[in-house]
């Protein structure tokens, strides 16, 4: 009874996002048990390369091998000349995983190793013939649990690291099959090793419903039919009532138990990924399958091995046929089910957007002076960053006692140490307004300044005019990333990166244009921002004119830090006027859009104040509300009536607890303690700025608006107390230097990114 697990990966398309260096590379495969005392390999058994599947598309060059030395596998090299650029490799690499009898199935997992190789070379050289020429770039690691290793059909993108922004599609197919009866095999069979024998044929019967039960589910999906097992008998004779059908396991999406289970409290809609013993007895029919004898139950192994063997062929000549409509749906299958699968790191909450804030300025020993909610009755908590801190380590102490053992592949940038990830605290709240004059209006009054609009925009079909336009052309998809203090154009790249891998069709802009000039006023800068968002538009749209027109325009923006001001700031400039009527999302990552009033950071304000005096800095002036005596002529004051964010139909505002460069409330728009107590101007002034800014977010300029605060807390536990941390410029620079927060916001939440 010698059976084996084969783990098949089609690999269709190498996209390069954005690789930093031109050159040949070549992916590496290999596989191998995972143990206590290290990983045992498994070489790869078979290779079958399919065809191109577009005879223009970019193919790689030379050929693939099988190094028996190391136990991998290696694609053709292939040369990457620019960026976004797509290679087809379009084959099929198997793993044969055999087990002897004594082993029975997989007790352990499997990993799956991808590295990419990169060979500098000259001219049109394809690979070095000295191997030391060669040198491993980055690693990305797959877990497959012993409980997949049955039978699994997944995608599995594969996105190396963040100084290789690459996506290799690909998917993975996994069985579990006889590999052939030997004399020794008996042998051990007749000398009673039977309950590994009942555990084998247990485990073919799984193998068995699971790959019948997925060739079905694909084969409907795609409206295609898997000929060479049509009218094969697949019944069990004289065994069925052995067949350990479907009920008799738990209940998987996309192997995920849906059984809720709760992690401190119950959290979203987190899974049941706590281990599953799969010893137990859990149906009749596993009961009467150890009630038969030797000799049934060997009848009962050769017929269910021979099914699953006529199965799995069919379905490899199958797949071969349809590689690409099967590829496609198990990547939407995939995709629906991140937000299930990440929501171990994510905790979902709503919100309520209060109608007003009110503040009275009356003597400061009367109860009532204090800062309240005007429709609600709700207890404030006296340190809301301590809160958020508080609620973040209690959830990530929870994922560390957690054993996750699902059968579905682990991603190992995840899941190699969970308690490690960013934890992400999601207060969403949607409004249903009616829609409102507004944005027309702005856009008439625009509509004078003709010398600064491109004529591309003054076509019905552009503007949104319902009336034309709408069955033909494309939907141009903007997306502008603005740096904040002292950065550089290519801060928010990993950003940029998970945005393209969410919606590859999006055109983005790293703004350069106030690179080395983020000391100034941050009018300035905003002119400047809005000319270089002006002219990308205007190249863009052109771009499009020649391809079909444009039917539709969606602007969306990212800022980090101060570049949300100048966001904000761009978008009160006459040149983008017209556009305000096609803004659509906007995320702030840890922006100070309430200025730096009751800070609490008491090193950052000192470093603040000497920068102030030393430099002169006007932007620092304007944060802290001393660019004029008296606040209502601030800069920041005059900004929040400006309405710059009422007109976007999704604002995500991501904060940290953890970020000591930018004031928790000022990064959130919301309430702040310290200025409740505050009877002062300054009190009634920082309330005003508030209920301005929330009467933008609650604007009825849009049929639908989600508003989003996302609080993520890094893990840092590994860093070391230092002046960085101490100022909290550790978890300010963690959002530029970790995507996996951007990663689990936009996967959740898809509709917000395309």
């Amino acid at each position: 009874m010698e059976t084996a697990h084969e783990v098949a990966i089609y690999i269709d398309r190498f996209h390069n996002l954005d690789l930093f260096h031109q050159g040949w590379y070549r992916m590496k495969i290999s596989a191998a048990w995972e143990q206590d005392d290290g990983r045992a390999p498994v070489t790869p058994a078979r290779v079958a390369q399919y065809e191109a599947t577009d005879i223009g598309a970019k193919r790689a060059f030379g050929s693939w091998k099988i190094d028996d030395v190391d136990n991998s596998f290696y694609t053709q090299p292939f040369r990457i000349k620019y960026a976004r650029q797509d290679i087809y490799l379009s084959l099929m690499v198997s793993f044969y995983i055999p087990n002897s009898e004594d082993e029975g199935p997989a007790t352990s997992s499997v990993i799956l190793k991808f590295e990419l190789l990169y060979v500098p070379t000259l001219g049109n050289r394809i690979e070095a013939e000295d191997p030391s020429d060669k040198y491993m770039a980055p690693v990305h690691e797959f877990r497959i649990p012993h409980r997949a290793l049955l039978g699994l059909h997944t995608y599995c993108p594969v996105h190396f690291d963040a100084f290789h922004p690459v996506l290799v599609e690909l998917s993975i197919h996994i069985v579990y099959l006889k590999a052939g009866v030997t004399k020794s095999s008996l042998k051990s069979f007749e000398q009673g090793s039977a309950l590994k024998s009942h555990d084998i044929v247990k485990a073919l019967l799984t193998s068995r419903e699971l790959l019948l039960e997925e060739v079905k589910t694909i084969s409907n999906a795609i409206g295609k039919n898997l000929e060479d097992v049509d009218g094969t008998d697949l019944t069990l004779g004289k065994y069925e009532s052995v067949n350990a059908t479907k009920s008799s396991f738990p209940n998987y999406t996309n192997g995920l138990p849906v059984i809720p289970k709760y992690i401190g409290r119950r959290i979203g809609i987190l899974q049941d990924l706590l281990e599953i013993s799969d010893d137990v007895v859990q149906s009749t029919s596993d009961v009467m399958l150890y009630t038969l004898s030797k000799e049934e139950l060997l009848e009962l192994f050769e017929i269910v091995s021979n099914q699953l063997t006529i199965i799995w062929n069919g379905f490899l000549k199958f797949h071969r046929s349809n590689k690409m409509k099967i590829l496609d749906y198990l990547h939407d299958i995939w995709d629906v089910d991140r937000k299930s699968e990440w929501s171990i790191w994510i905790v979902h909450s709503k919100i309520e957007i209060p109608h007003r804030y009110m503040h009275s300025v009356s003597d400061s020993s009367s109860p009532r002076h204090s800062l309240r909610r005007a429709s609600s009755s709700k207890k404030l908590h006296h340190d809301p960053v301590q809160n958020a801190s508080s609620r973040a380590e209690l959830h990530r102490k929870s994922i560390a006692q957690m054993k996750i053992n699902a059968r579905s592949v682990q991603d190992m940038h995840i899941y190699a140490n969970p308690s490690r990830v960013p934890v992400v605290l999601i207060e969403q709240h949607v409004m249903i307004v009616p829609q409102h004059g507004c944005s027309k209006d702005l856009l008439a009054n625009a509509q004078d300044q003709n010398s600064i609009v491109p004529p591309n925009l003054q076509e019905d079909s552009v503007m949104g005019n319902p009336s034309s336009g709408k069955n033909s052309g494309h939907v141009l998809r903007a997306v502008i990333f603005v740096h904040g203090f002292q950065g550089h154009h290519l801060d928010l790249c990993l950003i940029r990166n998970q945005w393209l891998l969410r919606d590859p069709g999006a055109e983005c802009l790293l703004s350069e244009t106030n690179e080395d000039r983020t000391y100034g006023d941050f009018k300035e800068m905003g002119k400047r921002l809005a000319s270089e968002v002006l002219s990308f538009l205007k190249n863009k749209l052109d771009k499009y004119s020649r391809h079909g027109g444009c039917k539709e325009l969606k602007l969306s923006f990212v800022g980090h830090s101060i570049g949300n001001i100048i966001i904000r700031s761009a978008l009160s400039e006459p040149k983008l006027q017209p556009f305000l009527k096609n803004l659509y999302t906007y995320m702030s990552i840890s922006g100070p859009h309430l200025g730096y009033w009751y800070s609490s950071n008491s090193l950052f304000n000192s470093g603040l104040w000497l920068m102030k005096r030393l430099k002169g800095l006007q932007c620092m002036h304007q944060l802290t509300f001393t660019d004029e005596q008296d606040p209502q002529n601030t800069f920041f004051y005059r900004l929040c009536k400006l309405k710059t964010l009422e007109n976007f139909k999704n604002i995500i505002l991501v904060s940290s607890p953890q970020d000591g460069y930018v004031p928790y409330h000022s990064a959130r728009i919301d309430l702040c303690p310290a200025s409740s107590t505050d009877s002062s101007k300054k009190g009634q002034v920082f309330t005003e700025m508030l209920n301005n800014c929330l009467d933008q977010i609650r604007a009825p300029t849009s049929e639908e608006r989600v508003f989003m605060r996302c609080d993520v807390s890094f893990d840092q536990s590994a860093q070391r107390r230092d002046l960085n941390s101490m100022v909290g410029r550790a978890a300010h620079v963690e959002f530029l230097e970790n995507d996996m927060y951007a990663r689990f916001i936009m996967w959740s939440f898809p509709e917000l990114f395309q």
